[in-house]
């Protein structure tokens, strides 16, 4: 045939230069389209996935795109880069007291919402029992990125954020596993056998992931790389082995990149901002992607009759099976009401559902295209009502707290001949470092600060230079006492000068500390 042979033709250098200015363009369109999701408060994947279904083939593009196994596989390797990203940006002080109630979430929870969600769709819609407990497992799945675009604006309780991270990092293993077991030919094996394989599939990706994420800090806090910009792609490398390892393993490898890049982002790794940024930049790029993509699988002009089955479902979802899950599995908690009702609403479903409905057309379910129709709009239609309206409803259960002092940004280059630590400190807009003075740091013995940069202009400070808002620091530390040093100045940027009485010494102060600058 004409038309496969055409297909069929190996790439070429005019192809490339056709496919990298397509490439090139679409990346911008999202880029810039990334200010008008954050001006509206919907979160970007929407503006992503409209990308995709104009350039379809009932677009303006006419692309006809319909391979869902090249979909799956690239979704796959993008939800390893974004948890990745997800799992370097947690901070372990924040969701380590969510643990508990985030496990439960994604366990119970889940357990809760898939038979809440499967029922409605067998009942409701007429759905066979195979393809309802499908659609009930793939929608079961919370997305962090769609729940934390809308809710920058909003800070919450430590608390409430420390859940929905966990709990969206959490809840894509077991998830995958039962959408897989759902679409494995031959009858659904009983509960306690599923129940079975997904304790054991999450028992080795998590440890797996333990183990490689605790093993990749240790090798990179020990050897001195030659270049900063290894550092981001070594980390990045670490992270997908995680994942690599795990699923080789017959684990959960999303549970292991998560952990594992967690691990790592916990680790005060060298040169942190830069790989931090570079994690950030691949995120965006891996969501671009998948969603553009997932646009063009969709065929906007089959899905009419299927709209109405994804209200229906996305209704009992949103108003029935996800405030159920949460009252149910938060039940050995204290959990306020208030804090309850915004978990409930904000279980915003994103990039997971969309690439496991993938899963049954690979596998050659039957309806398996329905089963995909109707978890895209679905996805679409309540993430257009529920991303507006979560900072709507914060403020409504006044949960939005306000900002605290600003972090500090350090970063670390270690100096392996000389055994110390070259430390670069911002000193950000909120900061309360803003008004001390060099020697009211206190820094440990060891550990000076050696140079201010101050609106462009560098000079070696006194003991009496006041430190303001936008000055970067060079500090040097001996090796022992580098993370002590890290530790003091982050405390003077919380608490400022009376860190030490607010009990925020962070070990800068006591028998071996003194003046920096004498």
């Amino acid at each position: 045939m004409p038309g496969l042979a055409r297909r069929e033709q190996p790439l070429t250098v005019h192809h490339l230069n056709q496919l990298l200015l397509v490439c090139s363009l679409v990346l911008l369109v999202a880029v810039a389209a990334v200010r008008i999701s954050s001006r509206s408060g919907l979160p970007s994947l929407l503006v992503y996935l409209g990308i995709g279904v104009a350039m379809g083939q009932d677009g303006v593009g006419n692309v006809h795109f319909n391979n869902a196994e090249l979909t799956q596989v690239i979704g796959y390797a993008a939800l390893v880069v974004i948890l990745a990203e997800g799992g370097l940006g947690t901070k372990w002080k924040e969701i380590k007291p969510a643990l508990p109630t985030a496990t439960s979430l994604a366990l119970v929870g889940i357990a809760m919402s898939v038979g809440v969600t499967a029922t409605a769709a067998h009942y409701l819609i007429g759905l066979e029992w195979r393809q309802a407990l499908i659609i009930g497992a793939v929608v079961s799945s919370t997305d962090a990125a769609a729940v934390f675009s809308v809710l920058r604006k909003v800070p919450l309780p430590a608390r409430v954020t420390g859940i929905l991270e966990a709990e969206s990092g959490f809840n894509d293993a077991p998830v995958v596993i039962l959408v897989v077991a759902f679409c494995t030919a031959g009858p659904v094996e009983h509960w306690y056998v599923l129940l079975g394989e997904i304790t054991l599939e999450l028992a080795i990706g998590a440890a797996i992931g333990l183990a490689v994420g605790w093993l990749g800090s240790w090798g990179l806090r020990h050897v001195a790389l030659p270049a900063s910009g290894l550092y981001p792609i070594a980390v990045m490398a670490i992270a997908v082995t995680a994942y690599a390892a795990g699923a080789l393993a017959h684990g959960s490898g999303f549970l292991a990149v998560y952990l594992a890049a967690m691990m790592l982002g916990n680790a005060k790794l060298p040169h942190w901002p830069a790989t931090r940024g570079f994690a950030e930049g691949l995120g965006w790029i891996a969501q671009i992607g998948m969603f553009v993509l997932l646009g063009l699988l969709v065929t906007p002009h089959d899905m009419g009759d299927d709209i109405v089955p994804a209200l229906v479902i996305g209704l009992v979802l949103t108003m029935v099976a996800r405030p159920l899950s949460v009252v149910v599995s938060l039940l050995p908690f204290r959990i306020p009401w208030q804090e309850q009702t915004l978990l409930s609403w904000a279980g915003l479903r994103g990039a997971v559902p969309i690439i496991l409905a993938t899963i049954p057309m690979v596998s050659g379910i039957t309806e398996s295209r329905r089963i995909f129709n109707i978890v895209f709009v679905l996805v679409v239609a309540y993430t257009l009502i529920q991303g507006p309206t979560l900072p709507w409803l914060a403020r409504k259960l006044r949960l939005g707290e306000s900002e605290g002092a600003a972090d500090l940004g350090i970063e670390s280059a270690p100096l392996e001949r000389l055994r110390g630590h070259l430390l670069s400190v911002a000193i950000p807009k909120g900061s309360r470092m803003h008004g001390v003075e060099v020697a009211e740091l206190r820094m440990p013995s060891g550990a000076a600060v050696t140079l201010v940069v101050r609106d462009g202009t560098s000079f070696v400070p006194l003991p009496t230079t006041v430190l303001r808002r936008g000055d970067e620091l060079l500090v040097v530390a001996t090796d022992p006492v580098r993370d002590a040093a890290e530790r003091r100045l982050r405390a003077v940027g919380q608490g400022g000068k009376l860190a030490g009485w607010l009990g925020l010494a962070g070990n800068g102060t006591g028998p071996h500390s003194r003046h920096s600058g004498q």
